[in-house]
């Protein structure tokens, strides 16, 4: 049995779990030959017993949850396997109708192979005057689910191509258009190749790392560094991270990446809870191009590909700048063996600019305090664009994250057709616009399990006998009792945010202690309603969604969003309208960039962000940071009245 006493509940699978993992399947018959690891995760343990083991030190059993795919018949399976007791507790066949598992590493590799050997695909390259077809590199990208196309529950495929001359190339500059293939990948065949016509292949160089095309390097940027002589204010113990008053668990899933458990913050000689969990549940990148070869992209990048799988090994002085500590992850392979990526997540602390400053003209104190930020980060590539994902903590309380897309947009060939959904940012060179999405899960816990949410906007009030001179204005507060009621989008002309609160907490004014979520509030889900992205993203048709905590929803898009059908994750989750007044509450908040891509975005883009932030309303009964320190420097200094 694996003793779980040496470990946190809420840690992520080590890599001996993971290669236990397939033991016991081995063990319990389970693995056929060509059974394949989708997906290995910790089945995470009920909150009641993550309470008694940080009370009493309660063991807590490890779980793992594993998806499957025998790669010959298509037949999937979720299976439940029991760690501590090293047996196998349940096993739930998948109805393909219902989904798939998510994309195989080895499946992009296998439509290379597939598409090698095709005859259709061989002689629509050489009407594009490409004679070989080992010449173009093919991605394999989710096929999506729609109405007017039969996937008869098959295991499905697209594939574009772009031509690579040199193994060097950066292929996204030569788009190989006008040609689409559909794959089966248990059948091992084309099923559809869709040949609208040969385009030009734009020849111009994309090669951003060839000095032809860079041009010489700068020789004015002078080096920054960033020293702590005395070391970081942080300490990391096993998955326990502490500063400056906050604590958090790190976790790990190979679905979403970076997982921030129990997110709490001391206040005087109290530990106060905030969040109990937070990740990227979910992100979806949707392509405006309505046309017969493209209409069909949309990905969803988590769930679909799963982020974590995919996180970036990072390198100081080049993803990181400062005293850094880095951490390992491990995931599962096809295989079902652990795999770690070394130096997956990054933590440091970084100076934010001004904390709070004055300078009174009553009685001649100045004083500045400096702002700092604790961050935790990691960063993904996903086939063309790399994706970075940044929580920062700050020392008022603010919770933040910063997600950052670069990378190189996808392309395609350029064309009075396509001029209305996409930018030319080189000749003849297309990059469709689109959008990037993400949802972001947050177990709130203010103050505890039981919270509610209240809409709070700018109430102006009109010129009348109690505004004679038309300055005033107000707020108005609305609490949003039922997940229906929740369903909301931003409105920044009103300043709409939204307040997690705890009803059966107070601060000294008598109200109840809260958390305000702020949205940037950008644009949602452009697609058209009634379109098949509409039905299954849509989680991005609105800013927020609040439904009362549930142990199997975990997904805005829901389980198993590979060719998965319209209405899955938050609409089946809030369907039945729970209330959510005074409860143990999800918070899902959608964000993110709307892109028209521009020249500058081309060869390789500049980083482009989105977020949001968690500021303490009322949490605090003053100014929390009042006890930091006046900065240490020969040029900087506070003078008290």
């Amino acid at each position: 049995m694996t003793d779980s006493r040496d470990h946190h509940p809420l840690d992520p699978l080590r890599a001996e779990e993971i290669a236990d993992v397939r033991k016991i399947l081995e063990a319990a018959e389970v693995l056929a030959p060509a059974t394949r690891f989708s997906y290995v995760g910790l089945s995470e343990p009920a909150k009641a017993d993550v309470a008694r083991h940080e009370r009493d030190g309660a063991a807590v059993p490890r779980a793992a949850r594993v998806l499957l795919l025998d790669v010959e018949t298509g037949a999937a399976e979720d299976v439940l396997v029991s760690l501590t007791e090293r047996a196998v507790v349940t096993r739930s066949p998948i109805d393909p109708a219902t989904g798939q598992v998510p994309v195989l590493v080895e499946e992009h590799e296998l439509v290379r192979e597939i598409m090698a050997g095709d005859e259709s695909w061989a002689a629509a390259l050489r009407r594009r005057g490409i004679d070989d077809p080992a010449a173009v590199y093919l991605a394999a990208l989710s096929a999506g689910r729609f109405e007017s196309v039969q996937d008869g529950g098959r295991r499905l495929v697209r594939v574009l191509a772009h031509w690579r001359p040199h193994e060097s190339t950066m292929v996204w500059a030569h788009p190989v258009d006008g040609l689409v293939a559909f794959v089966d990948l248990i059948e091992r065949r084309v099923v559809e190749i869709v040949d609208t016509g040969a385009t030009p292949i734009p020849t111009e160089s994309g090669d951003y790392d060839d000095p032809a095309v860079s041009g010489p390097p700068r020789t004015t940027l002078r080096p920054i560094e960033i020293t702590q002589p005395e070391g970081p204010s942080f300490t990391l113990d096993g998955n326990l991270l502490r500063w400056e008053g906050w604590r958090v668990r790190l976790g790990y899933d190979m679905r979403e990446g970076l997982v921030l458990h129990r997110i709490d913050i001391r206040d005087g000689d109290r530990v106060r809870p905030v969040v109990y969990r937070a990740s990227v549940a979910e992100m979806v990148v949707p392509y405006a191009d309505p046309g017969p070869v493209r209409f069909w992209q949309n990905y969803f990048d988590t769930g679909e590909y799963q982020l974590g799988r995919l996180a970036n090994s990072l390198e100081l002085g080049c993803d990181c700048l400062g005293e850094i500590t880095y951490v390992d992850a491990v995931v599962a392979d096809g295989a079902g063996d652990p795999v770690t990526i070394t130096n997956a997540i990054c933590v440091h602390e970084e100076d934010a600019g001004v904390l709070w400053k004055h300078t009174d003209p009553a009685n001649g104190s100045r004083q500045t305090r400096r702002q700092r930020r604790l961050v935790v980060s990691f960063f993904v590539t996903v086939g063309n664009y790399d994706y970075g994902f940044y929580w920062y903590l700050y020392l008022d309380g603010t919770i933040e994250l910063e997600c950052k897309a670069t990378g190189i947009v996808f392309t395609a060939h350029y064309s009075e057709k396509v001029a209305p959904y996409a930018s030319e940012v080189a000749p003849g060179v297309a990059a469709p616009y689109h959008q990037h999405l993400f949802n972001v899960r947050l177990d709130m816990a203010v103050d505890g399990d039981r919270n509610a949410v209240d809409e709070v906007e700018v109430a102006p009030v009109p010129m009348g006998p109690d505004n004679p001179y038309g300055n005033a204005f107000g707020r108005s507060v609305r609490r949003l009792s039922t997940e229906s009621a929740a369903v909301r989008t931003a409105a920044p002309e009103r300043g709409r945010v939204w307040h997690i609160v705890n009803p059966e907490r107070r601060n000294r004014f008598g109200d109840a202690t809260g958390y305000v979520l702020t949205p940037q509030g950008l644009p949602v889900l452009q697609a058209a309603p009634g379109s098949a992205i509409h039905g299954r993203a849509a989680f991005a048709t609105k800013h927020l969604w609040v439904t009362r905590f549930a142990d199997a929803e975990r997904y805005p898009a829901g389980d198993l969003v590979n060719q998965s059908p319209p209405g899955q994750g938050l609409p089946a989750y809030t369907a039945a309208d729970r209330d959510i007044d005074g409860q143990d509450i999800v918070v899902w908040h959608t964000f993110g960039l709307t892109h028209f891509p521009r020249p500058e975005d081309w060869p390789v883009m500049p980083v482009d962000t989105c977020g949001f932030t968690l500021k303490p309303s009322g949490f605090f009964d003053r100014n929390p940071t009042l006890d930091v320190p006046a900065p240490k420097t020969d040029h900087c200094h506070s003078h008290h009245a």
